[in-house]
């Protein structure tokens, strides 16, 4: 088996097989190290924990988080990267997934282990996948990711911020999240237009429950929606008025200035009158 410490520098094994970033796919790799392993520490993972990264390209994070003695499963929707990617499966513990992550089965590759992701995730795909990982059956241990800056300060805003919306809401009410590094563009190669940052997820000892999260998702996209307007009227068409006063909320206030224990006594409001 080959050493990571024998594998050549990122730039080069790049280079050599003739690799660029592919704008189709959201892709800017990261390649230096000390950001890398950096990352790695954050997530909080170590010898023998189970990881899966989404979108390792040529394998700058992953060689990091193989480095802390973690079982890496990568899930890689580009074909182009399998060299370099196999080049690292032979020098330690990582599997190789080539497919779509929105299509994976992420219980499948964590084998009844509880896992870690950790994942400078494609910008295209961040939020779905995001959105796909705290609402699916499946949970898992801690969530490390990397966000263009606007939708980690979306992910993390407080009520009545301006980056406070659907998105923090449902976030927050299923996980503690904590905005822990910023990341500048000129970081990756190729530099993106924005800035980038990692936000840490660590799913709360009292989730909601899939009936209560369904209607947390529909109350937060109606009055959302219509963010401008008053809670009486973006919760019209389910409850309105004699919901909000149910869930003990201002039917004059707006949806920014509600907090997330507000949103999960809607959903508890709108859940009771359905029976």
């Amino acid at each position: 088996m080959t050493s990571l410490d024998a594998l050549p520098p990122l730039r080069e094994a790049l280079a050599a097989h003739g690799l660029m970033a592919k704008k189709a796919f959201g892709q800017h790799f990261l390649l230096d190290l000390n950001i890398t392993r950096k990352i790695a520490r954050l997530a909080e993972v170590g010898e023998g924990d189970v990881v899966i990264e989404v979108g390792p390209g040529p394998g700058g994070l992953t060689r990091a988080l193989m480095e802390t003695g973690a079982r890496v499963t990568a899930v890689e929707k580009d074909e182009r990267f399998r060299p370099l990617l196999e080049d690292l499966a032979a020098a330690g513990e990582l599997t190789l997934v080539l497919g779509d992550a929105l299509a994976v089965d992420e219980a499948a590759l964590a084998g009844g282990a509880a896992a870690h992701i950790v994942s400078n995730l494609p910008y295209n795909v961040g939020t779905p996948l995001l959105i796909k990982w705290l609402t699916e059956p499946w949970t898992p241990a801690s969530l490390t990711l990397m966000f263009q800056k606007e939708v980690a300060d979306r992910i993390v805003a407080p009520p009545g911020a301006g980056a406070y919306g659907r998105l923090g809401v449902i976030a927050q009410a299923i996980c503690e999240a904590k905005l822990v590094m910023d990341v500048p563009a000129r970081a990756f190669t190729p530099p993106p237009k924005v800035d980038s940052a990692i936000v840490r997820l660590v799913p709360r000892p009292d989730r909601p429950e899939p009936r209560r999260l369904d209607a947390l998702q529909k109350l937060t996209a109606a009055a959302f929606g219509q963010r401008r307007k008053m809670l009486r009227a973006s919760l019209k068409a389910l409850g309105g008025e004699d919901l909000i006063l149910a869930a003990g909320l201002d039917p004059q206030a707006r949806a920014e200035t509600v907090p997330v224990a507000g949103f999960l006594d809607l959903a508890d409001a709108w859940l009771e009158r359905r029976g």
